[in-house]
């Protein structure tokens, strides 16, 4: 625990409310914040009721959603409606959203009705829309009026803005019509218009897009915020790259323990209950096991074969680690460029390509590599028989075989999987490595088949 902590803690045992509300009100919300998740619960709302109510609400927004559920059942009811009414919109939005039903019933009749309307209109959007993460403060301004006409609306109005690094630009219906940087505004001459300024080319989300597009359009703009209209094109909010960047990483946080081969956690590893974790991973394990019987299954489809010739029997690990491998080498590259949209449906076709010539590279070079290995070892050993360069050809060829299918399998199943309207994430690794692993078993003793027929079978 740092000094700060210690001296916090010591002062809110002490009841030493003047020199916290001193202290605390030179020190940046996000800061307070930090210092805040180290104490105790109740003792954290023994802290709010010293913060000024201004300071208390912005300090709120930076604790994790568990802290703020926590710390609401602690204060008073009066205390609640001042934190919530101070809230910015996207924040508790959140807040809302995570809540079960009758808690958010509740705490929306706390708000005033200015901001029940607000937060009704937001919580109404669907869960995954750029409308849950808007916020309804921004300054907008007319093509008629001047540069002395902006600064002074700035002065009077902009400390309820979210940002003021960009100044919206509505016609007389409140259809959005251009985005200015308060940069140009600063250096321009007061006497000049707004549409002077005005090169009428902006970029702008609809409340209903998904966050997948607005991650992509805070990418390839590099804004730090972004207006929200709805279908008329009518400016009524905007969505700041904090907000976006708290959602991608939840959604990649989502992804990988997805790819990982169990369901999205939606909560922090240290905080989620055994049970609940057990629940969330005990799903796809069993899936994957009784997918994994089906090795066995083939495994017996050939046991003719391994009677006859067993030393067959000592590659089998080999050759469906390599498959399972390339497979999950493929499926996750994929997945992540579909997450990043590098790639679409219709560049499946392309995919498909690459993953073909690089299977067939990827497979030589271990086909070359078990090829060695059997020769090298049968050179000082004779441990593979008489007929070690044909059991070295079954298992080059094989791995080339097994490989390449492996790459055009784990590639084209997110593809299959996006198709169907389902999240590729699902297609992990562990899935794609036990789906290979059988189809990699037949692929072996096949090509097994052929070349040592004959001869050992």
């Amino acid at each position: 625990m740092s000094l700060a902590q210690i001296d916090l803690a010591a002062a809110v045992r002490t009841r030493d409310f003047s020199g916290l509300r001193e202290a605390l009100e030179k020190m940046p919300p996000s800061e307070i914040a930090n210092l805040i998740i180290q104490i105790h619960t109740d003792d954290q709302a023994l802290l709010f009721r010293v913060l000024p109510r201004k300071l208390a609400a912005t300090t709120f927004e930076y604790l994790p959603l568990e802290e703020q559920e926590e710390l609401l059942k602690s204060l008073a009811q009066e205390e609640v409606a001042a934190i919530l009414n101070g809230m910015a919109d996207d924040d508790r939005t959140r807040l809302l959203e995570e809540l079960p039903g009758a808690a958010t019933k509740q705490l929306l009749t706390l708000l005033s009705p200015e901001e029940r309307a607000e937060a009704v209109k937001l919580l109404g959007y669907p869960e995954d829309s750029v409308g849950r993460l808007m916020t309804p403060h921004y300054i907008a301004v007319q093509p008629n009026w001047t540069v002395q006409e902006v600064l002074d609306y700035v002065r009077s109005h902009g400390q309820d803005s979210e940002t003021l690094n960009m100044v919206y630009v509505v016609d007389a219906h409140g259809v959005l019509i251009d985005d200015i940087r308060m940069r140009s505004f600063l250096l321009a001459p007061l006497d000049r218009t707004v549409a002077e300024i005005m090169d009428n080319r902006f970029d702008a989300l609809k409340a209903t897009d998904d966050h997948a597009n607005a991650i992509n359009l805070f990418r390839r703009t590099s804004l730090t915020a972004l207006p929200v209209t709805d279908t008329d094109g009518m400016l009524i909010g905007i969505v700041t790259i904090d907000d976006v960047l708290d959602v991608a990483e939840a959604e990649a946080t989502r992804d990988i323990q997805k790819i990982g081969g169990s369901e999205a956690l939606d909560e922090p590893y240290m905080r989620i209950t055994i049970g609940r974790m057990v629940r969330k991973r005990a799903g796809w394990l069993v899936i994957l096991f009784l997918s994994e019987m089906l090795t066995a299954t083939a495994m017996g489809f050939f046991e003719g074969e391994i009677a006859k010739a067993v030393v067959l029997a000592l590659f089998v690990p080999l050759i469906i680690s390599s498959g399972g491998n390339s497979g999950s080498q493929a499926s996750t590259l994929v997945i992540r460029a579909m997450a990043v949209g590098e790639v679409r449906l219709r560049d499946w076709w392309h995919v498909m390509r690459r993953e073909l010539l690089s299977g067939l590279a990827l497979g030589a070079i271990l086909g070359t590599i078990g090829f060695l290995r059997i020769t090298i070892w049968s050179a000082f050993s004779t441990i593979y028989g008489p007929h070690w360069p044909l059991i070295a050809l079954t298992i080059g060829l094989a791995l080339v075989g097994i490989v390449l299918w492996g790459s055009l399998a784990g590639s084209m199943l997110p593809f299959a999987l996006r198709r169907a309207g389902l999240d590729p994430a699902t297609s992990s690794a562990p899935f794609v490595a036990t789906l290979v692993d059988v189809t990699g078993l037949i692929i072996y003793f096949s090509v097994a088949m052929i070349i040592l027929r004959g001869t050992l079978l």
